[in-house]
């Protein structure tokens, strides 16, 4: 359920909401693979944007006067020790477009293949039916956001469509600028039905709903200085079990509450700006989460820039995970599960993004980044016994043009 390669691209973005299927700092989640955010999430995190974090002008007191369009595509493979694992790719239009002073329309598309199988699930490669995993997703959104005196309204929809996985979501996102333009306050309401069938006929159109809340301000602390700082609260109903593991039950609610807060500082001597983050989640699932990123952006000659960073998280397990040896604590009719990606663990993620302007409003991009996660490097407590290592790697390349 969702693409592999996108779920860790976007996790190590640092986006506001962590979706139902997967805690924030996990790998490419198992088997059939789900997003770290749903698509209301996702457009909060896009619509509350640091000024020039990401992408374009989102964020912006005032409306844009150019428009933009920007092609990416994601290459992404994850292996294990002897074994590997998951393969996908992912080409991305991204496109915005003023229709007038206060008015703006912009949206993407994506759309993800991948292939392998799941992770070493206690030294054994196994997909959906032991064959293996093969699935894609396509993806769309589109936001209107309309520019008034001091405020700006935003409305947006979203739709995910998988072999097994439809998800449609819908937000609106409300910011509104104090009248000396150095404080942002923002408000979010989202809201996401998903549908699950899976190829095995575990359930079919088993239902889950999500509502997501947002809260969150934007203070200029310096002419070279901003801060942001969001809560989220997402509650869901519905079916969260992975219907691909054997005995995996999971609660049919699910709460979770989450902070966000960035640092932009700008050194003008230096033509560089240090980005800092720090994401904390609380789940009713009973795991908590956090991670930590630092980018070092440094502006070089004739419009190239490289931009270095390392993003740290830890979680620690959900208080129905099990170590293994598979079943040990199984107990009929109680919550249980053995998915790896609700045990303890920590993880190191490093990258570097190179990208280059060019006159008349192009722009290239690169992004590398390896993950690398063991249940020995979680903090504050011992981390899931019996896990293999996992490792991956993605290459992210994109190119704009604004006009």
């Amino acid at each position: 359920m969702a693409s592999a390669g996108a779920a860790v691209a976007a996790t190590d973005r640092g986006t506001a909401v962590g979706r139902a299927d997967s805690l924030p700092g996990s790998p490419a989640p198992e088997a059939k693979p789900a997003a770290p955010h749903g698509p209301a999430g996702a457009l909060f995190a896009a619509a509350l944007a640091l000024p020039g974090m990401v992408p374009s002008q989102a964020g912006a007191q005032t409306a844009p006067d150019r428009g933009l369009v920007e092609a990416r595509v994601l290459d992404y493979r994850d292996w294990q020790p002897g074994a590997n694992r998951m393969s996908v790719r992912s080409p991305s239009l991204y496109a915005l477009q003023p229709l007038s002073d206060t008015l703006v329309l912009e949206g993407s598309l994506v759309y993800d293949t991948m292939s392998g199988a799941s992770p070493l699930w206690y030294n054994t490669l196994s997909g959906a039916s032991g064959l293996g995993v093969t699935d894609y997703r396509t993806a769309g959104d589109v936001k209107v956001t309309k520019y008034l005196n001091g405020v700006a309204v935003g409305v947006a929809a979203a739709v995910s469509s998988e072999r097994d996985y439809l998800s449609r979501a819908g937000a609106v996102d409300v910011r509104v600028w104090s009248d000396d333009r150095n404080s942002t306050w923002a408000f979010g309401f989202g809201g996401a039905s998903d549908r699950i069938n899976p190829v095995n006929g575990v359930v079919v159109n088993a239902p889950r709903d999500t509502l997501d809340f947002l809260i969150g301000v934007t203070q200029a602390l310096a002419p070279t200085a901003i801060v942001q700082s969001n809560l989220t609260y997402s509650r869901g109903h519905g079916y969260y079990s992975d219907p691909y593991k054997p005995l995996d039950t999971r609660p049919s609610r699910r709460a979770v509450f989450a902070w966000l807060t960035r640092y932009n500082q700008n050194f003008p001597a230096a033509a560089a700006t240090l980005r800092l983050s720090y994401r904390y989640l609380h789940d009713s699932f009973g795991s908590v989460a956090s991670a930590l990123e630092a980018t070092w952006v440094q502006s070089l000659p004739a419009g190239w820039s490289v931009a270095p960073s390392l993003r740290y998280a830890t979680q620690s397990a959900a208080s129905f995970y099990f170590n293994p040896p598979f079943p040990q604590g199984h107990v009929a009719g109680r919550d249980y599960t053995a998915d790896t990606r609700l045990s303890a663990f920590g993880a190191l993620t490093p990258a570097v993004t190179v990208a280059k302007a060019f006159p008349e409003g192009w722009s290239v991009e690169m992004r590398i980044a390896f993950y690398r996660q063991r249940a020995g490097w979680r903090s504050g407590g011992d981390g899931s016994p019996g896990l293999e290592p996992f490792s991956a790697r993605w290459i992210e390349a994109g190119i704009a043009k604004s006009f």
